[in-house]
């Protein structure tokens, strides 16, 4: 049985600095001055330990865009970003929308190893919307997919919407929701406003998100179905959001906020430069502001990369061609920590709150987001609180290199990351 030391660590921050000690896949002991023969030992001076980070929402492109991202790249990108699990959307080509697409994902994951690779099923046929997918075959897979979602597209029509939350209710699915009426937002550029305006660019409305997590907050309270909303982008959703969850029989409603909506406002389109270009769309500093608030109270329950990756021609292009996304999983640390923890509105056990634990709670994963206890799964991640380090985009480890913070300086390092007690990332390398 391996046996890794930690020494010199801060569980959450908080008190002087202990040893850990893991052996096997579980956390053995904890104590001061630890005198135990291991096979490795990581020196923390002081680092604060976490449980490791879950992402809901993740873009591994494998199959079909491997050109843009794969399952290898994407887990070396999650590891050096503190994640033990990540959950890999469907809109990939084929679409994973059958128990043979989600199974290839999930047994990629596992070779790798990087990360727990948790395929996410498509709600409907090929994503269009039309025709309910084969949810219950891909929850019986190997793959044991509970997560569904047609992110990219809103599933915009209610009685559809309202079959995939009954049916997922059956075996305790969840179905995530891309919120966008589509109908108000053809041919839309960037959040509607007076900045799309001035640019020209055709407006992306806040009630177009609103409206639909409106509607399927109260569908999901006529179901008894569990809903997770997708990337909240403005105060209106908060206040929707904030509204539902006050009521006594608010169902089960979550909802994630992706970094660069907690730090970027469309004030950076004045450039043109598409690797801005996001889905749903930057928008004005009083929607950040809201957001962060919202996170902080509870209102929103974690946070979720929205990580997408795309190949150089998808985003070297004019604006109106470009595809929207973003790369998050190695920075999405650094913007929580700036916005949220040097702002005084998440301490660190915040931090394991929206970034591990709720993660894992919606997810439905039983061995991550645990606590840092003797006896619990040694899934974890050891970050450097006082450390700055500047964002190259063509450093990173995703095969894409459209991050809108290259050149950025972030608070906070990710020192190690630990997956079932193995090293899977120390001081900026992979671990294999």
């Amino acid at each position: 049985m391996s046996r890794l030391l930690l020494k010199d660590v801060r569980p959450y921050g908080e008190g002087e600095p202990v040893d850990v000690l893991v052996e096997g896949e579980v956390i053995a002991e904890i104590g001061t001055n630890l005198e135990v023969d291991a096979d490795e030992i990581v020196q923390a001076g002081g680092a604060v330990l976490l449980p490791g980070f879950v992402d809901l929402h993740t873009h591994l492109r494998e199959p079909g865009r491997e050109d843009a991202e794969t399952v290898e790249t994407g887990s070396s990108a999650a590891a050096l970003g503190g994640y033990t699990a990540v959950f890999a959307m469907a809109n990939t080509d084929p679409v994973a929308d059958n128990a043979v697409i989600v199974e290839h994902v999930w047994r990629r994951g596992r070779e790798v190893g990087l990360v727990d690779v948790h395929p996410v099923g498509a709600v409907t046929v090929g994503l269009k919307g039309e025709k309910l997918a084969e949810l219950g075959t891909m929850r019986r897979s190997a793959a044991e997919v509970r997560v569904f979602s047609d992110d990219g597209h809103c599933v915009h029509d209610p009685l559809i919407m309202r079959r995939a939350l009954e049916y997922t209710k059956s075996f305790g699915g969840v179905v995530a929701q891309h919120a966008e009426e589509p109908r108000l937002t053809v041919g839309a550029q960037a959040h509607e406003g007076a900045n799309a305006a001035r640019l020209g660019l055709a407006g992306w409305p806040a009630p177009a998100e609103e409206a639909i997590v409106a509607r399927d907050c109260l569908l999901a309270g006529h179901t008894g179905g569990t809903l997770h909303v997708c990337h909240v982008s403005t105060s209106g959703t908060a206040d929707i959001l904030r509204w539902w969850k006050s009521r006594e029989t608010a169902g089960q409603v979550s909802a994630e906020v992706t970094p660069h909506h907690l730090l970027l406002t469309d004030d950076r389109l004045e450039t043109y430069d598409p690797v801005n270009k996001v889905n749903p769309p930057l928008r004005t500093d009083a929607d950040v502001l809201a957001l962060r608030q919202a996170l902080a109270d509870g209102t929103v329950d974690c946070v979720a990369t929205d990580h997408a990756p795309h190949a150089a021609q998808d985003k070297d292009c004019e604006w109106s061609a470009a595809k929207p996304g973003m790369l998050g999983l190695q920075t999405a640390l650094g913007i929580v920590v700036q916005t949220m923890v040097r702002s005084g509105l998440l301490d660190w056990r915040g931090v394991a709150r929206v970034m591990s634990e709720r993660p894992a709670e919606i997810g439905g994963l039983a061995d991550q987001g645990r606590p840092v206890a003797v006896g619990e799964p040694a899934n974890l991640v050891l970050v450097d609180p006082d450390a700055e380090w500047t964002v190259r985009g063509a450093e990173l480890a995703s095969l894409g290199e459209n991050s809108p913070f290259d050149g950025m300086q972030l608070p906070g390092r990710v020192v190690a990351t630990m997956l079932r007690g193995r090293l899977t990332a120390h001081e900026g390398k992979v671990r294999r």
